[in-house]
């Protein structure tokens, strides 16, 4: 790896995190206990189209812990860890598919869905108490964690969409550029 790389990828890594944290800010629909329809995905999940699910990963959850420490509510390690780090680190899992529109709707359905069972655990182990009584913890989860993250996902896929095609003619990155190259060959 070259240092050019080195640095063009951390500095990518960093503008999709401060993006993400920014984007944070705009909620579209706050659930009442936790969870929000807002934009902070879409820079994280691009990040791991174009540079793979490694920087994706680590990036992501970076931002889970920067998300913790501006807004945090914890009841137990578990929690914290299910909640902040690896619910975004998954979001690097969308960096498994290439960036094509459709690797981009896989990947970004595949990483919401990872981040889904982040918060669907955590709701069943430590929130089931906010369940109405005699409903079930694990649809009472299932149902409030799809809630938000649902029209979530929706957004993301359209945005990373738009954004992909957009940046098409931009320099690719690396990865690309393999990409790009592989399937010429």
């Amino acid at each position: 790896m070259n240092a050019f790389r080195d640095t063009r990828v951390l500095t990518e890594a960093a503008l999709a995190v401060a993006l993400a944290f920014v984007l944070g800010f705009v909620v579209l629909f706050k659930m009442p206990f936790g969870g929000s329809v807002s934009l902070e995905m879409i820079p994280l999940i691009l990040l791991a189209l174009r540079q793979g699910w490694k920087v994706g990963i680590v990036a992501g959850a970076a931002y889970g812990l920067l998300d913790l420490a501006i807004d945090p509510y914890v009841v137990h390690p578990v929690q914290l860890l299910l909640d902040y780090p690896l619910a975004f680190g998954v979001l690097g899992l969308a960096g498994l598919f290439k960036p094509t529109v459709q690797g981009a709707v896989t990947g970004a359905t595949v990483a919401v869905l990872a981040r889904f069972v982040c918060h669907f655990l955590s709701g069943v182990i430590f929130f089931a108490s906010y369940a109405p009584e005699g409903m079930n913890p694990l649809f009472y989860s299932a149902a409030y964690n799809a809630a938000y993250l649902a029209p979530s996902l929706g957004i993301v896929i359209v945005v990373t969409v738009v954004l992909l095609k957009a940046l098409e003619g931009a320099q690719p990155s690396p990865r690309q550029l393999h990409y790009r190259r592989s399937k010429t060959s």
